[in-house]
């Protein structure tokens, strides 16, 4: 399955250009656009985890739970998340 990819281009200190073609050998990347796809992903990663332990934590904290018995009180509980729930980010990027 074949992605749409476009081009950036961006200008780097010379040292980092090194470095970024060091770890491109070093870590066996195609390409140094691979290894920076790489970080990007990675970091993306890193924010959903933190964001996620924040929201566990949030949770925890916020006290005692409540209790759903009917349809109406699942679909308030869901109509809660959904609000809370960024659209723009809904799409997975892998």
């Amino acid at each position: 399955m074949e992605r749409a990819t476009a081009n950036l281009s961006i200008s780097l200190p010379k040292t980092l250009k090194e470095l970024v073609k060091c770890r491109v050998e070093e870590e066996h990347f195609g390409t140094p656009s691979d290894y920076l796809r790489s970080l990007i992903r990675e970091d993306l990663r890193h924010r959903d985890q933190e964001r996620l332990e924040h929201a566990l934590l949030e949770g925890v904290q916020s006290g005692r739970g409540a209790t759903i018995r009917s349809k109406a009180d699942w679909k308030k509980f869901w109509s809660n998340i959904d609000a809370r729930v960024p659209k723009r980010c809904a799409k997975k990027y892998a």
